[in-house]
């Protein structure tokens, strides 16, 4: 028997299921804040933010805004991942869900193109930037969290639940436009829209209350204690395991599918074909339900998996 595992058959300091779960919600939360404006984008930004333009234009330059986001991603990555690194993965796991949170909520501030003229959309494309930043630090910083917290025979088990809640952030998101996409559209268009951004205060609420309660894992807490954390970590990174990073980079394109899914197919249904919002709405949010009831990963039983993630918080 390995004489080094604690009483629960893990390692001393580690405690994955605690470390699995709060990445899972962790991840719902700061994931909703991100697909809302995706969905706000095929439905009402065009109309709210570029009200000048053409119909067709006004999607457009809407999807641009959106896309920005995934610009800001990679270029957080270095700095979300050199903090994760040398700080630790609690701290930037509550930075970037507050940060995440923040953007959110003031998204649902903005005045609209009538009132501020040209200012209305570079603010929503400078907020769109600071969820793209917060949200380059989420997943890496969860999935490595959870990792770190895992048993060796395990780790892609316990890491798969990080990407399990980005999945149920895209369903909440979707539901929580149900009601809003029903609304007569004076009142979408003028403040019913703001509300799903708004619910973002709760969002920071619960996650920030979850992530606190983390603790770093021991490998982490080892390295720190020898300083044995390099000082620039991306030049070691495309030095030393550049194949890696290619492979994830090329791995990281089949999350366009989600995307144009959730955010042009919506509109193009919707604003082109003519369909019924609420219809398009529940699409996704079923086949989303699919797709994450299928991610729950082989080994453990859903039942088994749920009791064990609650025993830890025992």
């Amino acid at each position: 028997m390995n004489t080094t595992q604690g009483h629960n058959g893990h390692e001393p300091g580690k405690t994955p299921g605690k470390a699995a779960l709060a990445s899972w919600i962790g991840s719902v939360l700061e994931y909703y804040d991100f697909f809302i404006y995706g969905t706000a984008a095929a439905l009402v930004f065009g109309k709210v933010f570029f009200p000048e333009s053409d119909p067709a234009t006004g999607t457009l330059l809407s999807f641009a805004t959106y896309g920005v986001g995934y610009v800001a991603r990679p270029i957080g990555a270095f700095f979300m991942g050199h903090i994760g690194d040398k700080y630790g993965r609690k701290r930037v796991l509550v930075l970037t869900v507050s940060l995440m949170g923040t953007a959110t909520f003031l998204v649902g501030c903005l005045p609209s193109y009538d009132s501020i003229g040209i200012w209305a959309p570079i603010l929503l494309v400078c907020l769109r930037l600071l969820q793209g930043f917060s949200a380059s630090g989420e997943q890496s910083g969860a999935n490595s969290l959870s990792l770190e917290h895992a048993p060796e025979h395990r780790r892609g088990y316990f890491t798969s639940f990080t990407l399990g809640g980005t999945q149920a952030g895209l369903i909440i998101a979707t539901a929580i436009f149900l009601p809003i996409g029903a609304m007569p559209e004076d009142q979408l268009l003028s403040w019913g829209w703001r509300i799903p951004f708004w619910l973002s205060a709760i969002v920071v609420a619960v996650a920030l209350v979850i992530r606190r309660k983390l603790e770093e894992p021991p490998a982490f807490r080892e390295e720190a204690a020898e300083a044995a954390i390099e000082n620039i970590p991306t030049a070691a990174l495309f030095r030393d395991h550049w194949p890696a990073v290619l492979r994830i980079a090329l791995a990281a394109i089949a999350s366009t599918v989600s995307t144009i899914f959730a955010v042009y197919a919506l509109s193009f249904a919707v604003d082109t074909q003519g369909l019924d919002k609420t219809t398009m709405l529940w699409v996704a949010i079923v086949t989303n339900v699919v797709a994450l009831t299928f991610s729950i990963p082989p080994g453990k039983s859903k039942a088994h998996t749920w009791s064990y993630f609650g025993q830890a918080y025992l």
